[in-house]
């Protein structure tokens, strides 16, 4: 594995203003790519478009459909015999009660347990922030020794990159070829201890 350092430019002239600085210092042309990164949610990498096979606020919402269903169904029920018992008929209280209380409840339930329901409902939820999502825009790529990602990611932010992150990846024919654009990035900040990793070919 190689080690990584990159910035976001916002277009490709800057990206490329920034590489031809690299080269004048005597960076090889295969040490640098730049790339497009599209933002979150528009990769696919599925065949019907999107970054995930499933939404990941959607977690739990077929539980609290269920658990909803079930517990306002009854409800509903109860309701619907206690309107039978106060004013007779055929029983359609009952059922309407229970049927209206059961899709209400599913609705309900569906909502609390997924990640709209978390949202409003931080302290339920007990979960940590997500990962950051990497942005769309133009990404300047470095491929650097262990001893000079501090140096290399100082002067992008020189040349005007943000963002500027550090990773571990296959770099092939100067081109990171691994490159996970849903993958959370990881920030280079000062006093970083950089891992080790292969030396680019300079």
């Amino acid at each position: 594995m190689s080690l990584i350092v990159a910035a976001r430019f916002e277009t490709f002239d800057a990206a490329q203003a920034a590489a031809g600085k690299l080269f004048a210092q005597g960076w090889a042309e295969d040490a640098i790519n730049i790339f497009f990164v599209n933002p979150p949610g528009a990769h696919d990498r599925y065949p019907v478009g999107g970054d995930r096979a499933a939404d990941p606020d959607a977690k739990g919402a077929q539980k609290g459909a269920w658990s909803g269903a079930a517990l306002c169904g009854a409800v509903g029920a109860a309701i619907g015999a206690g309107l039978l018992a106060l004013f007779g008929g055929a029983g359609w209280g009952l059922v309407v009660g229970g049927a209206l209380g059961a899709y209400l409840g599913a609705f309900a339930g569906a909502l609390l347990l997924a990640g709209r329901g978390k949202a409003a409902f931080p302290a339920m939820a007990g979960e940590t922030s997500p990962a950051k999502v990497r942005p769309a825009g133009v990404l300047l790529a470095v491929h650097v020794e262990a001893g000079q990602q501090q140096e290399v990611a100082q002067r992008l932010r020189e040349l005007g990159g943000t963002d500027v992150e550090r990773a571990q990846g296959r770099w092939r024919e100067g081109r990171w070829v691994d490159f996970d654009p849903v993958e959370a990035p990881q920030p280079v900040t000062a006093g970083d201890a950089p891992p080790n990793a292969g030396a680019p070919m300079r």
